[in-house]
């Protein structure tokens, strides 16, 4: 038996956690009854993504890839915003 550490539950919720949110976000996105409803559940997928770029990150001692993770979220909302202004009143 392996000894698991403090370090190694807390990696395992995450990911278990993680993966529940795409589960949900993506069931949100494909019956989502609106364009709105839609745009949220892209927009958590994009926010969980974040998170597993931050758990690899932890995972492989590589924080070069928070760099990434936070382009990224930049970049998400930015593109939240984008559609937020085309539906309300168009570009």
């Amino acid at each position: 038996m392996t000894d698991f550490g403090m370090t190694e539950i807390t990696i395992i919720i995450s990911s278990v956690l993680i993966f529940f949110s795409i589960v949900f976000g993506i069931v949100r996105l494909v019956i989502g009854p609106d364009t709105v409803d839609r745009v949220v559940a892209i927009d958590l997928l994009t926010i969980v993504t974040i998170a597993l770029i931050a758990l690899l990150a932890h995972q492989a001692e590589r924080f070069i890839y928070l760099d990434v993770a936070l382009v990224y979220g930049l970049l998400s909302f930015l593109g939240v915003l984008a559609v937020a202004r085309y539906l309300e009143k168009g570009i």
